[in-house]
Order: C-alpha cells, then sequence, then structure tokens
C-alpha cells in the first residue's frame, strides 16, 4: 500500500508540474543604435537648410564688396543673385516633391525673386525700435552701409535680444562720451557716403551669446572688437575695401 501511495503522489506532483502554467515571457525590444545620433544629424541638417540662404546673402556681399572691390550695390546684388539660386533650388525641389515637376523658371520668377526682394528690402529699411537704444539710433540706421544693414538685420531673426548702441557719429561725440578724438574712425561717414561701423550692446547677455555674436560677425567678413568706451560694448565694423 505505501509503494501504490507513494506511486500516486508521484504521478500527482508530475501532472502537476506539467500543467503548470508558464510565465509570460515579454521580448525585450532592441535599442536601436544611433537614434541620438541620428536626430541630431537631422537636426543640423534642418539648420544648415535653413540659415544656407542668409550665409550665402551676406557671405558672398561681403566676400564681394571687401575682397574684390566691387561698388556696394553691384556686391550686394551678387550676394542676392547667389541666394536666389540656392532660394530656387529648394522651391523647385519642393514643387518636385508636391507636384512631381521642379518648374524652376516659375519657382525662380515667382516665388525665389520676390522672397529674396522683399528680404534685402527689409534689411536695408527697417530696424524694429526693439533692437535700437534710442530713437536716434533707430533714425541712424539708414547711415549705415547696406552690407552693416544687412548683416546686422539676419542676425535679429535669431537674436532678439539684440540692440544696437551706437551708428554714426562726428568728431565732436567723443569729447562729449569723454574720449579723446579718433580720426579713423569707422563711425564716421566714409567717401561712400556710409557709416562703417556700429556698437552693440553687451550688458545683460551671457558670456555664450556674446561670442556666439560676435563669432557671427567675424564670420561674415567683419572686423569686431569687444572693449571698453563708454560701457562694454561690441564693436562691429565694415573695412574700406582694398584697391
Amino acid at each position: 500500500m505505501a509503494t501504490l501511495e507513494q506511486l500516486r503522489i508521484e504521478v500527482d506532483r508530475e501532472w502537476r508540474a506539467a500543467h503548470r502554467p508558464r510565465p509570460v515571457v515579454v521580448p525585450a525590444v532592441p535599442r536601436r543604435p544611433g537614434v541620438g545620433r541620428a536626430v541630431l544629424i537631422a537636426a543640423l541638417r534642418v539648420a544648415v537648410i535653413l540659415l544656407l540662404p542668409f550665409v550665402v546673402l551676406v557671405r558672398s556681399s561681403v566676400f564681394l564688396y571687401a575682397r574684390r572691390g566691387a561698388p556696394t550695390w553691384l556686391a550686394l546684388l551678387g550676394g542676392a543673385v547667389l541666394t536666389l539660386l540656392v532660394v530656387t533650388v529648394y522651391a523647385a525641389w519642393l514643387s518636385h516633391r508636391l507636384s512631381g515637376r521642379a518648374r524652376v523658371g516659375a519657382m525662380a520668377k515667382w516665388v525665389a525673386g520676390p522672397l529674396v526682394i522683399a528680404y534685402c528690402g527689409y534689411a536695408l529699411l527697417y530696424l524694429s525700435a526693439l533692437h535700437a537704444k534710442s530713437p536716434v539710433v533707430q533714425a541712424e540706421y539708414r547711415a549705415v552701409h547696406p552690407l552693416l544693414r544687412i548683416a546686422v538685420a539676419t542676425l535679429t531673426l535669431a537674436d532678439r535680444g539684440l540692440v544696437i548702441t551706437d551708428l554714426e557719429r562726428v568728431p565732436a561725440d567723443y569729447p562729449a562720451m569723454g574720449l579723446p578724438v579718433y580720426d579713423g574712425s569707422l563711425h564716421y561717414v566714409q567717401a561712400d557716403g556710409w557709416a562703417h561701423a556700429m556698437d552693440l550692446r553687451t550688458s545683460g547677455r551671457g558670456m555664450l551669446a556674446n561670442a556666439l555674436r560676435q563669432l557671427y560677425f567675424a564670420a561674415m567678413g567683419f572686423g569686431t572688437l569687444r572693449h571698453v568706451g563708454t560701457a562694454d560694448h561690441l564693436h562691429v565694423e565694415l573695412a574700406l575695401p582694398r584697391r
């Protein structure tokens, strides 16, 4: 009897073990390698695409003026034409994606051309009071060289806190500020009829923001100097063209 009872218990144990519910194992979702890197690369590509037309406009205009000695308006025209080509490529690509046809001519005439002309007109003629220290500075905006206006207007699109503190000067302004007269100042109106310098406020801005601002102007071909006259500021100037 003991043997039969032991056999029954053993069979019952094996049956229970065979029919015991097994835990459900959820397979782990494998991590895709390099996801963060792919997102970063995509973001950089978008940034380059958005910034390229503005960089081409400013940098090529300054290069033609300062390095090739092109007259101001011809240099700006050259930069605008190159920008027009870039925007036309963008518009044609988008048109091809949406309709299957690039329509390059139509995109240049009706999209790229008006956009470039409108932007240049805005940058040359308008300075928001948010970016001017005073109404006097705002009124002097058009007395500054056009390429400086194009450059600073472009920066204001990304730098909403930018403030221009000084533009055009005359020799008498220096004693009024407690400074010696500087005969070579590019704040003076030059022979071409424009002042070639501006000062930007640096107080209240972080070190990184000021460094990036200075880097932008230097990369675009302008001279920059962080110094203290009446107050700490960033001096930006457009050198006279090489002859």
